[in-house]
């Protein structure tokens, strides 16, 4: 007698967010400093304020959305948050996803004041709990995992930031105070990778990571300039400096083709233009280069995001960037 076939196996669908990949938060941030970018063409060109404005309102419901789909995941498993440390698309993402909220908080400054202090303060403190945990992954991790990254950058000077916030309430020694913090772990950083590059070429999936090191300098930038420090011209001498050496090997940085990793132009580039915006005031030969740049960079950051959101669903991306599942 035949025995009866078992029930055809289904698999459980996996629940939402199960496993949202953190590398989502990269351009978000991107399409953050595009907003601000035209939010200072504003005073600079005298273009309308509410093009920034439009833009900050739209990516923050995307930010905000994202944030719910990633925080699914330690919600079901907190054990997620160090898995997703210990990769480097996971350390990007998350980093970015933190800075993000001191980029929001920023946008809202002129608009809702006290709510956006109160949110650059959790901003801030999130960050700091998220470079402890961050160190810990590391000092327990192997070597080869302390290796210093232009995402070190983000964890570990990304709280400049919350200097933009700072100059936006009002704040300004408390922005100064954060430019001379975090002029420290920027210049080892750029010292150690230069050091790097001239001893081991990075391979080619890699290299779109370069560009973040446009980003400090920009930020230095900005916030030296709206804290009324002099040293805003020289942090934007360096980051024009480094921006000439992007450009330059800009077919060496993307030898490898389209990557989720491509969302590491997508902030720098928008900072860079603030940066030539603010510097100028829209005068002269570097403001005609700062609206140059506002264009390349809103033409390029939102076909960056889109291109990466496009690998979200059927959970391309997250297989790409190695992203934990809850």
């Amino acid at each position: 007698m035949r025995r009866p076939m078992p029930p055809p196996l289904r698999l459980p669908k996996p629940g939402f967010g199960r496993r949202t990949p953190p590398a989502l938060f990269a351009p978000v941030m991107g399409l953050f400093g595009l907003g601000l970018g035209w939010r200072a063409a504003a005073d600079a060109y005298g273009v309308s304020a509410g093009v920034g404005d439009l833009i900050l309102g739209a990516v923050a419901l995307l930010y905000v959305f994202v944030l719910i789909a990633w925080v699914a995941k330690p919600l079901r498993r907190p054990g997620v948050v160090l898995e997703e440390l210990r990769v480097l698309p996971g350390r990007a993402g998350l980093a970015a996803g933190s800075l993000s909220l001191m980029l929001l908080a920023t946008a809202l400054a002129p608009l809702v004041p006290s709510v956006a202090l109160g949110m650059a303060l959790l901003a801030f403190a999130l960050h700091l709990v998220f470079v402890g945990v961050l160190v810990v992954v590391l000092w327990r991790g192997p070597p080869e995992g302390r290796v210093v990254t232009p995402v070190f950058h983000l964890s570990f000077v990304g709280f400049i930031i919350g200097g933009l916030a700072a100059n936006a309430l009002g704040y300004h020694g408390a922005a100064q105070a954060l430019v001379w913090a975090m002029v420290i772990p920027a210049g080892i950083i750029y010292g150690l990778s230069a050091r790097q590059l001239v001893v081991q070429i990075p391979p080619a999936p890699l290299r779109p990571l370069l560009a973040i090191h446009l980003a400090p300098a920009c930020l230095l930038t900005l916030v030296a300039h709206g804290a009324g420090l002099e040293a805003a011209h020289a942090f934007g001498a360096l980051a024009a400096a480094i921006f000439v050496a992007l450009v330059v090997s800009a077919r060496w940085l993307v030898a490898a083709g389209f990557s989720a990793l491509w969302g590491a132009f997508t902030f720098p580039l928008a900072a860079f233009a603030s940066a030539l915006i603010v510097l100028s005031g829209g005068q002269g030969a570097m403001g005609i280069a700062g609206g140059v740049m506002l264009v390349l960079a809103t033409l390029a950051i939102p076909a960056i995001t889109f291109r990466i959101f496009q690998l979200w669903p059927g959970g391309k991306l997250a297989a790409k960037t190695n992203a934990a599942e809850a």
